[in-house]
């Protein structure tokens, strides 16, 4: 049975409820995740704040692996959808096939429902396939909801969608639309494990036993915690700090110069929403009613690197995105 949402007086016990349910998921995914902590605390982040994500790592870095466990301690429909240059849009929405009724005779339509309709999605190299199977991700990611032959069908919330995509091979690929990639909450950029974790790493999967996870969490208990994040108060100031971090970023406003050798569009108003959402919902995570600056700084790179798009000079001169946020980051006052 659903649980019914609790009034406003009950917040402070749900910020607690949470928090405590967060360290058990943690707990889970470190029986099978080593390091990669936040990576992982972004993710929960994105979840619980209703955005997406996108992680980019070379190849072994477990990004598919982060996305099942995740999911396996969640007790939500999972489904994996590897993007080839062959899939067709259909192959992600579904599909109408046409078959006869036994009572009638009669022929007619049924929509079969493709692997979009799942609570978490994982997008495995999304930049696989060309721009017009990428966009049938779109509308299920803005509305959640999907539109076949003049038919539009909800999907089930919660409704997560997880894409990885390789950064270094870039032959027989297709760049995310810039309309795509601010789709994405999050882009996580994963880096290699450090030596101690390396070895822990090695030594946990080379033996003839896999960890299990257990559930924690119900899609009834995410949609409540996301619907509580959303009246989270937050201080004037820090809503003030997000909106000048977004419009640092773009040329035609910033008083950086950074800014203005580097960059050739900046991040939009959708940047500065899911900067004090993404703040929000870390505090609330961490047992905070309310955000500071410290968590819209935390959670600023991923939300601005996929959000500025760089010039030329840029790029001769190896300057990125990540550097650049991180430069206003440190000059913002």
């Amino acid at each position: 049975m659903p649980r019914a949402i609790p009034s406003m007086g009950s917040d402070i016990e749900q910020l607690t409820e949470l928090r405590t349910a967060i360290k058990r998921v943690r707990r889970e995914i470190a029986k099978v995740i080593i390091g990669q902590e936040q990576i992982i605390e972004q993710v929960l982040i994105a979840l619980f704040a209703r955005g997406h994500c996108l992680l980019v790592g070379v190849p072994g870095l477990a990004k598919t692996l982060i996305v099942r466990t995740i999911a396996d301690t969640l007790t939500l429909a999972f489904s994996r959808i590897q993007f080839t240059p062959d899939l067709m849009p259909s192959d992600i929405t579904g599909t109408e096939v046409i078959e006869e009724n036994v009572s009638t005779g009669e022929k007619q339509f049924r929509f079969v429902r493709g692997p979009i309709f799942a609570n978490i999605v994982l997008a495995d190299e999304i930049n696989r396939t060309p721009p017009k199977t990428q966009a049938a991700l779109l509308e299920a990611m803005q509305e959640h909801r999907v539109t076949a032959a003049g038919t539009t069908y909800p999907l089930d919330e919660p409704f997560f969608v997880l894409a990885t995509q390789n950064p270094i091979e870039q032959e027989g690929t297709y760049p995310l639309p810039e309309a795509q990639l601010d789709r994405f909450m999050f882009m996580l950029e994963l880096d290699y494990p450090s030596f101690e974790e390396e070895v822990q790493i090695v030594q946990a999967t080379t033996l003839d036993r896999m960890p299990s996870v257990e559930k924690v969490l119900s899609a009834e208990d995410i949609i409540r915690y996301q619907s509580f994040v959303r009246r989270i108060p937050v201080a004037e100031n820090v809503v003030t700090y997000a909106v000048r971090l977004a419009q640092a970023t773009r040329p035609q406003t910033t008083r950086f110069d950074i800014v203005r050798r580097y960059v050739s569009y900046g991040a939009g108003p959708r940047a500065s929403q899911y900067l004090i959402l993404g703040a929000k919902t870390r505090a609330a995570l961490d047992g905070r009613f309310t955000p500071e600056i410290a968590d819209v700084e935390a959670v600023a790179p991923s939300v601005l690197r996929h959000r500025i798009v760089l010039n030329f000079q840029a790029e001769a001169e190896n300057v990125t995105a990540t550097a650049l946020v991180r430069e206003l980051l440190a000059s913002l006052d």
